[in-house]
């Protein structure tokens, strides 16, 4: 299974909490992680490595070019990194045929292989969509972004490289921040659902992109199907969005404490770069 991530030093700690929760919950698959950055220190990058090495998996950093972004709309709202994981069939090796992005605020709970092997021969991406408590912000972004889908969340993305590489143009990218940058709201996010709304397999947040924040919500989306224990045997990925942060202080959800529990096995595995 290939892993993309991208990320700045500041989120090493929680590559490794996301990165032992892989570990543990795919026993026997062999990884190779490809970390998008712009100047994680080679020391840093090291540590990773060695770590990994050790759990028999393999990291493959990719410094950006920074000549591909030349033309792109980069202000403190719409930074560079916003652009990694849309563009990532430009960034990777050709030889890739298709990559799992994993934002390194989520935490997987249950096996990865399901979505690794689902089929999206036809689509750019597979995602899914979190429609909260209400259908009032789908709607709301339906008419903003001009879509006719739910608003699908980028921070868990199957993503077919091959097509993508034939599909996807890093200026007409460039070109709609350009054009839409008053409305963006999550920029990238945006961006996304936009222009690839109708490329996009559509999968179960439920299993896949679990907000950790919504878990009433959840609960009576499923008619009381959805409790506890459910989740704990059902849900993959977990994804703590939001303000709110699991590793700070008294952050309030439900699955915190799940979270919790990882950042202390992650030790184990990465004494040298979580603590």
């Amino acid at each position: 299974m290939d892993i993309l991530v991208s990320l700045d030093e500041n989120y090493m700690r929680q590559l490794c909490v996301m990165l032992t929760s892989v570990y543990l919950n795919n026993p026997g698959c062999g990884c190779s992680i490809y970390l998008i950055h712009r100047g994680i220190p080679e020391k840093k990058l090291a540590l990773l490595s060695s770590s990994l090495e050790r759990l028999g998996y393999l990291l493959y950093p990719v410094l950006i070019d920074e000549k591909l972004f030349s033309s792109a709309p980069v202000m403190k709202q719409y930074p560079q990194e916003m652009y990694y994981r849309l563009l990532a069939s430009k960034l990777l090796p050709k030889e890739l045929k298709k990559i799992l992005y994993l934002d390194p605020d989520v935490l997987v709970a249950n096996s990865l292989e399901r979505l690794w092997n689902l089929d999206i021969s036809n689509y750019l991406f597979a995602a899914a969509a979190h429609t909260g408590k209400t259908e009032l912000a789908n709607n709301i972004n339906r008419i903003r972004l001009k879509t006719e889908n739910d608003y699908f969340n980028s921070g868990v993305l199957l993503i077919n490289l091959e097509l993508c590489r034939k599909e996807i143009d890093p200026e007409e990218i460039f070109s709609y921040v350009r054009e839409h940058s008053s409305s963006l709201l999550l920029p990238d996010q945006d961006v996304l659902n936009a222009l690839y709304w109708d490329r996009i397999r559509k999968i179960d947040d439920f299993i896949w992109n679990y907000d950790a924040r919504n878990y009433s919500s959840y609960l009576l989306r499923s008619f009381g199907r959805a409790d506890t224990a459910w989740v704990m045997s059902h849900t993959a990925v977990f994804h703590f969005c939001g303000k709110a942060k699991p590793w700070k202080e008294h952050y309030s959800y439900r699955f915190g404490v799940l979270y919790r529990h990882y950042m202390q096995l992650s030790k184990n595995y990465f004494p040298s770069l979580t603590f």
